[in-house]
């Protein structure tokens, strides 16, 4: 089945327009034609090889929604004409005790990535939603609430619930105080999210201009990295912190702002911290801990806690042919706060 795409063809370049082929919808697959796609900062990862694990071409892509156009005869889930989505993951082994207990994205086998992973497909390797259609196994396609505004509930499938799962794995809720560090991508959720989970809301910033945002998105309070005698009043007092600074950074000053026994999650930094002082661990009883996604049954509860409390993204849309400027808009942290690319414009 022919499809049109937009593909890197080697690292660093930039994405244009290729043409891939895609599986036809097997007995249990779903064919979904994409309405918007949203654009990931581990797209650009991914296109630039920076992680030394791109397979070229590399047609990016894991916020995905669209709907129903066709389904395997075995599927009970969907029908032709509904709603669907489908995030980072596309298959995992199904048989581990990860798996068995709903965590997917840690598949003792390693899940399949809905880009750039080993696959039967056609290409030898999944191809993302920088595309006009997909197709995957209907395990792995989630239900988008019709409540939402569409074009702004494609980030919901990766940004989303990657700030989603840690809240909820730790507890996050009423009676406590919540820290998100960073106001990007990631953060705009994590403030959304903890808001709604009816907890303290504090930004955590090293931008005082951010304040004024940070408010209008549910945070209670914005308190500014960068000021020793804001930060001083303030340790020892988090119960709970987000971290979805995305680069090496040194995560001592936010370990000091935590209760005895309390977490703070990091998200954002998917390499190695260049600085973590133990002593702040140990005293404290402090614990530094990491996040990636959720399983599929808590990524569709995430999409129906959304579509109940009315949350979507902060998106700004774009043409499929502007995706190379937003890429580098994105590097230089100008945009509000997510990307999402209109599919329409590929066709």
């Amino acid at each position: 089945m022919k499809t049109s795409a937009y593909a890197a063809q080697k690292a660093k370049e930039t994405v244009r327009p290729f043409e891939i082929e895609r599986r036809q919808v097997g007995e249990r697959d779903i064919g979904i034609e994409i309405e918007y796609c949203g654009v990931c900062h581990t797209d650009l990862h991914f296109v630039n090889n920076d992680w030394d694990m791109s397979e070229f071409p590399v047609v990016p892509g894991h916020e995905i929604v669209g709907r129903v156009s066709e389904v395997g005869k075995e599927v009970s889930k969907f029908v032709v004409g509904d709603r669907a989505a489908i995030g980072v993951m596309v298959e995992s082994c199904g048989e581990c005790s990860f798996c068995i207990d709903g965590l997917e994205q840690y598949c003792a086998q390693g899940f399949t990535a809905t880009y750039n992973s080993p696959s039967e497909d056609p290409g030898g390797f999944t191809y993302g939603g920088y595309s006009q259609r997909i197709v995957a196994h209907e395990n792995f396609v989630l239900r988008m609430p019709d409540s939402l505004d569409v074009s702004a509930t494609a980030p919901l499938l990766c940004a989303g619930i990657t700030t989603y799962s840690p809240l909820r794995h730790w507890g996050v809720g009423e009676g406590m105080k919540v820290g998100i560090v960073g106001l990007g991508g990631l953060g705009h959720m994590g403030v959304k999210f903890a808001h709604a989970l009816g907890a303290h809301t504090v930004m955590i910033t090293t931008s005082p201009g951010k304040g004024e945002d940070a408010s209008k998105l549910g945070a209670d309070e914005v308190l500014v990295s960068t000021d020793p005698d804001a930060m001083a009043k303030e340790a020892g007092e988090f119960d709970f912190i987000l971290n979805t600074i995305p680069v090496n950074h040194s995560v001592d000053p936010y370990l000091e702002l935590l209760k005895v026994d309390a977490t703070m999650c990091v998200v954002g930094a998917v390499e190695p911290l260049s600085q973590v002082n133990a002593a702040q661990l140990m005293f404290g009883r402090r614990r530094l801990a990491g996040s990636i996604i959720g399983g599929i049954e808590e990524t569709q509860q995430m999409l129906d806690f959304c579509g109940e409390k009315n949350i979507v993204s902060e998106v700004e849309l774009i043409r499929m042919d502007e995706v190379n400027e937003a890429f580098e808009r994105m590097l230089k942290s100008e945009v509000k706060y997510r990307f999402v690319i209109d599919m329409s414009s590929l066709a």
